[in-house]
């Protein structure tokens, strides 16, 4: 089905549903029975027409408009119902979801864009270790230089030194996490260099410990709480670019239009990181530094990794469960 199409066999419903919105946010009249059946099945229409537009049509001006249309159906449909903590609830159980599988492309890209400069940097160091000062800050690359990198793995001490560098890694995440973000206003400009340069520093200390063939203690002290961090600033990061590609090509839109929209979904998005960050961060002050086995620690690993697929996929579900009701 062609775009001008699909508006034409919908648009008299949306515009159904856009009267029933304003009717009912009035507050002025109580609705009848089959007033508000009639509107249930608008906003259940507009929901399949949303996800309808969202697979075919991504980039139209029609998801968009279609995309607030559910929004404020929704809130009219579930305003008596839902108190904060249930707004809470359905944010992180529903509406954070939704929004990750409409803005996978800017996310994968962010992905992409970290690991092309950890690939660039992993090769450069990994050749040749005295590139690392040219590559990462004095403080750390002083404290992790290739001679005290071997003297202290051949002392048994490389876990000692994976610890401290996995803090000093990733201790300031959340702060990239809303640079990138933030980096959306600059048509995505600042974004993209923090994702490629964070990249850059992760492959750099990555290509180090396999200088030093030890690459085994480095990542199991940082993809415990490595990988949820990661997935966050990737989502923080997709934000950023999504709310840059619609400031440089706004369509039918104005920029500021664009920019109204767009700055919402991805204040939302990094809203729904914090969870994420708390996640990382205990795995950080309690799993990371505890005498465990490298081996337990990348079962960790893996287990905040199927954890978050699950999270995705039930979240996904309680979305078409609510889609068919």
């Amino acid at each position: 089905m062609q775009l001008k199409q699909f508006i034409q066999q919908n648009r008299q419903n949306w515009q159904q549903l856009e009267e029933y919105i304003q009717l009912f946010g009035k507050n002025r009249t109580k609705p009848s029975h089959d007033m508000i059946e009639t509107f249930d099945q608008l906003y259940q229409m507009a929901t399949q027409n949303l996800s309808y537009s969202q697979t075919f049509f991504p980039d139209s001006d029609v998801t968009i408009h279609l995309n607030q249309l559910v929004s404020r159906a929704h809130n009219i449909l579930y305003k008596t119902e839902h108190t904060s903590w249930a707004q809470l609830r359905t944010f992180f159980s529903e509406k954070f979801v939704g929004l990750l599988l409409e803005q996978w492309r800017p996310i994968i890209i962010a992905l992409l864009l970290f690991a092309l400069g950890g690939l660039a940097s992993f090769v450069t160091v990994a050749q040749n270790p005295l590139q690392l000062e040219a590559i990462l800050p004095g403080m750390i690359s002083n404290v992790l230089s290739p001679e005290q990198l071997e003297s202290n793995v051949q002392a048994n001490q490389g876990s000692g030194v994976a610890a401290l560098m996995s803090a000093a890694i990733m201790t300031n995440n959340i702060q990239v996490a809303i640079l990138a973000f933030a980096g959306g206003i600059t048509f995505g400009i600042l974004t993209v260099y923090i994702l490629v340069y964070n990249g850059i520093m992760v492959g750099a200390l990555a290509g180090l410990f396999w200088h030093s063939s030890s690459s085994y203690v480095f990542w199991a002290y940082i993809v415990p709480h490595g990988i949820i961090e990661l997935i966050a600033i990737f989502i923080a990061g997709g934000a950023g670019l999504l709310m840059g590609y619609k400031l440089f090509v706004p369509g039918n839109y104005k920029r500021s239009t664009q920019l109204k929209y767009h700055a919402l979904r991805s204040i939302q998005l990094l809203l729904g990181t914090i969870p994420l960050f708390v996640l990382a961060g205990a795995i950080e002050g309690f799993i990371t530094p505890a005498g465990l086995t490298l081996e337990l620690k990348y079962v960790v690993a893996i287990i905040t990794l199927i954890g978050f697929i699950v999270y995705m996929l039930w979240g996904h579900s309680r979305q078409l469960k609510r889609a068919s009701i």
